[in-house]
């Protein structure tokens, strides 16, 4: 089947699906259809950070229009019901922006239409993400009752100068209430926390991290500050630790992490035992999911095709576009040659891998198509195999980007 990609992708809309089309024979075959995920975007920032490059867009609450935007999410779901009619959710992400805007009541009612639309399964993972500048204790312990089973708390750094470096709408109190709020009513939680800050030391982030490990956090995520295209950083870069002090600090990171009895399981995530995050280990090991909001991307496999779909991502545009029941701004069959470095780009990120046989199970390509590849990384030292699984070596992660364009189609 053709690619069809919208031209315009805030002006012009994909043909209505024909779902029939999807199931007809392809390039590939599949043994089995993996999990299926749900990701739920929720646009709306109180401010834009300055290295942020995900689709947010300032607004002051209480004026992000809830009832509006939940009817143009239930009514995305429904459109998108036929393409993956009969299959369980495994877990639910609510990203963002910062979905802790909503109201507890837009919250349980977002919740109470997703469970009205599909069958989640009985463990099904919730997780909501969370900024410190928008936390009300009752109004998360009502997320709580509303289903939410995980918080992930965009803490960032405890740091205030460094919070004010990063343009964070929260200080140090803030962000030590958020965790007790979350320590009250979680069991499951995630802190984000960022490092190789602008003016950050070693020390400075042993303190923040030691911080945050007092809190026992079931899951950290530990990400590197990058300068991403089209932020404010990436046009005022400010003064960051060089390329040695970042090196210095993740391998502290590794070893204090360690030390507490977190075990890194992904490039940037370490978790207490069985805490690891579901939802991002089914995007890791190539799962599917569904992602409904402004310009949620998902990947949905059908017995011979994946295809991939991302929807408008102007609010604006989103809502009036919903209006009309249309929703994509772009489809496209991922191609046969595309496949392995798509499963490579996200497997290869895991600290143990995956084992072999998945990449068969989710492409539908032979793992034997890649040969030449596995070869070539091995003898690089970035890529350990055998017949049971491949992943990573250390050197590897360390030089991740390098590896996984080794699996790019000529």
């Amino acid at each position: 089947m053709p690619s069809v990609i919208a031209i315009n992708p805030e002006q012009a809309a994909v043909p209505a699906l024909d779902v029939a089309a999807y199931l007809r024979p392809g390039t590939i075959t599949l043994p089995a259809l993996p999990p299926l995920a749900l990701y739920v975007h929720y646009p709306w920032c109180v401010r834009k950070c300055p290295y942020c490059d995900f689709n947010s867009h300032e607004v002051g609450a209480p004026n992000t229009p809830d009832d509006d935007y939940l009817n143009a999410i239930r009514a995305d779901l429904e459109a998108a019901l036929p393409l993956i009619w009969g299959r369980r959710i495994a877990s639910i992400f609510i990203g963002g922006g910062t979905p802790s805007l909503m109201s507890a009541q837009a919250v349980d009612r977002l919740l109470s239409d997703i469970r009205a639309l599909l069958p989640l399964a009985a463990d099904c993972e919730i997780t909501l993400e969370a900024n410190p500048g928008t936390f009300e204790a009752e109004r998360f312990a009502a997320y709580r009752e509303s289903g939410v089973t995980r918080l992930s708390i965009g803490i960032q750094s405890l740091d205030e100068e460094k919070l004010k470096a990063l343009g964070r709408i929260h200080d140090r109190a803030q962000a030590l209430a958020a965790i007790e709020v979350a320590q009250r009513y979680f069991d499951n939680f995630n802190l984000d926390l960022m490092y190789a800050l602008p003016g950050q030391s070693l020390v400075d982030l042993q303190t923040d991290v030691d911080a945050a490990l007092a809190a026992e956090p079931p899951h950290l995520s530990l990400y590197q500050l990058t300068l991403e295209p089209n932020t404010v950083f990436a046009k005022y870069p400010p003064s960051l630790p060089d390329e040695d002090a970042a090196a210095a600090m993740q391998d502290w990171l590794e070893q204090r992490t360690a030390d507490e009895g977190y075990r890194r399981y992904e490039v940037s995530a370490y978790a207490l035992a069985g805490r690891e995050c579901r939802h991002n280990l089914n995007y890791w090991t190539f799962g599917d999911y569904l992602g409904i909001g402004a310009g949620a991307h998902s990947k949905i496999s059908f017995p011979h095709r994946v295809v991939r779909q991302v929807r408008f991502r102007q609010p604006a545009t989103y809502l009036e576009r919903a209006a009309r029941n249309e929703f994509l701004a772009g489809s496209h069959e991922v191609s046969r040659a595309d496949l392995p470095f798509e499963f490579m780009l996200n497997a290869l990120r895991l600290i143990d891998g995956v084992p072999s046989n998945s990449f068969f199970e989710r492409t539908g390509v032979p793992l034997g198509s890649v040969e030449s590849e596995l070869n070539e990384a091995e003898r690089r030292g970035l890529l350990r195999r055998d017949h049971r699984s491949l992943a990573a070596t250390a050197l590897g992660i360390r030089f991740l980007s390098d590896l996984q364009t080794l699996f790019l189609p000529p």
